[in-house]
C-alpha cells in the first residue's frame, strides 16, 4: 500500500467500515455502517482527492 491507501483504511477501520469483499484487480468492495451503503477502494491511493472522495463515500468528513 502507497500513498494514502494505509490512512483512508485505518480511518474506515476506525468508523466501523469493513471489507466485504476483494473485486477486480486490487479493488476492494467495502462497507459503511454510517451511511448504509457499499462502496469500492482502490488498491493504491494516490490523490487527496480519490481519498478524500472515498471518505465521504463512506460518511464520514474529509481528511486530507
Amino acid at each position: 500500500m502507497a500513498g494514502f491507501t494505509k490512512d483512508v483504511k485505518r480511518l474506515l477501520k476506525d468508523a466501523g467500515c469493513y471489507l466485504h469483499k476483494q473485486s477486480k484487480g486490487d479493488h476492494e468492495k467495502w462497507y459503511s455502517p454510517i451511511s448504509k451503503r457499499y462502496f469500492i477502494i482502490d488498491g493504491n491511493i494516490k490523490s487527496r482527492h480519490t481519498a478524500n472522495g472515498t471518505l465521504e463515500d463512506a460518511g464520514l468528513p474529509k481528511a486530507f
